[in-house]
C-alpha cells in the first residue's frame, strides 16, 4: 500500500544534550513549516547517543529521525563516525537524517561571528576565523565568554574560578537563548561546511513513504 505523503513531515530528534537540541530545532524551523517536530530523545551525552543510534535507524522505518552529534576527536571525518555507529545495521534507512558537527556543535555557533560577537559584546575580530579547524570549539567559546561585556553572561557560561566544572551552571540555557534569538544558521553556514551540508540535507529531504512502516 502506498502511503499518502504528510505535510508537514513528522520528525523525531536524537541529540546529545540541550544545546544540540536547540540547534536541531532551529535548523528544522528554517524550512518554513516543512517539519513537525515530535519527540526529542537523548540529552545524555555522546556515549548514550552512540549506543542507541541503531535503534533510531530502525525507528526511522516508522517516522523520520534527525540524529545530530559531534565529531569530537574520535573520528577523522563524519562518514567514519556514521559508519562506526551504524555498524551491523542492514543499512542507513533513507528516513534517518544523520548529521555530524565538525568538531562540536559549538563550532556552528562560532561560525556566526557577527551574531556571537554581538551577543557577547565583543569585536568580531576576537571570534576564531576557522571554527571547524579548532580542536576544542567549546573551550574556545568559553574563552570568548570570559571577555563578554556582560558580567551576567560571563557568570552563566564560564565555570567559576577553582571549580572542576568544564562549563558554567547555565551554559546550555544561555547559549540556547543565543541560538533562538541571535544565531543565524545562514550566516554561519558560510564558515562551516558541516553546517551547510546539514541545512542542505534538511532542505531537500523527502521521506521514503514506500518504505515507511505504518
Amino acid at each position: 500500500m502506498t502511503l499518502v505523503p504528510m505535510n508537514p513531515v513528522p520528525i523525531n530528534l536524537g541529540i546529545e544534550d540541550p544545546l544540540s537540541e536547540c540547534v536541531a530545532r532551529r535548523l528544522l524551523v528554517l524550512h518554513a513549516n516543512k517539519y513537525q517536530i515530535g519527540v526529542a530523545y537523548g540529552r545524555s551525552g555522546f556515549g548514550d547517543l552512540k549506543r542507541t543510534a541503531k535503534g533510531w535507524n530502525a525507528a526511522a522505518k516508522g517516522i523520520p529521525f534527525f540524529l545530530l552529534t559531534d565529531l569530537d576527536l574520535t573520528f577523522p571525518c563524519p562518514s567514519a563516525l556514521v559508519e562506526d555507529w551504524l555498524d551491523g545495521a542492514e543499512r542507513k534507512h533513507p528516513n534517518l537524517i544523520f548529521r555530524v558537527a565538525v568538531r562540536e556543535v559549538e563550532a556552528w555557533l562560532l561560525a556566526d561571528a557577527e551574531g556571537l560577537a554581538a551577543f557577547l559584546g565583543l569585536s568580531v575580530r576576537h571570534v576564531p576565523a576557522v571554527p571547524e579547524g579548532l580542536t576544542d570549539p567549546k573551550a574556545a567559546l568559553i574563552e570568548l565568554a570570559r571577555r563578554a561585556r556582560s558580567k551576567e553572561l560571563r557568570e552563566r557560561i564560564v565555570p567559576r574560578t577553582g571549580s572542576t566544572a568544564v562549563q558554567g551552571r547555565e551554559y546550555n540555557s544561555c547559549l540556547c537563548e543565543f541560538v533562538r534569538g541571535g544565531w543565524s544558521p545562514e550566516r554561519a553556514s558560510h564558515r562551516s561546511l558541516s553546517l551547510a551540508r546539514a541545512i542542505q540535507r534538511l532542505s531537500v529531504f523527502e521521506p521514503d513513504w514506500e518504505n515507511l512502516n505504518p
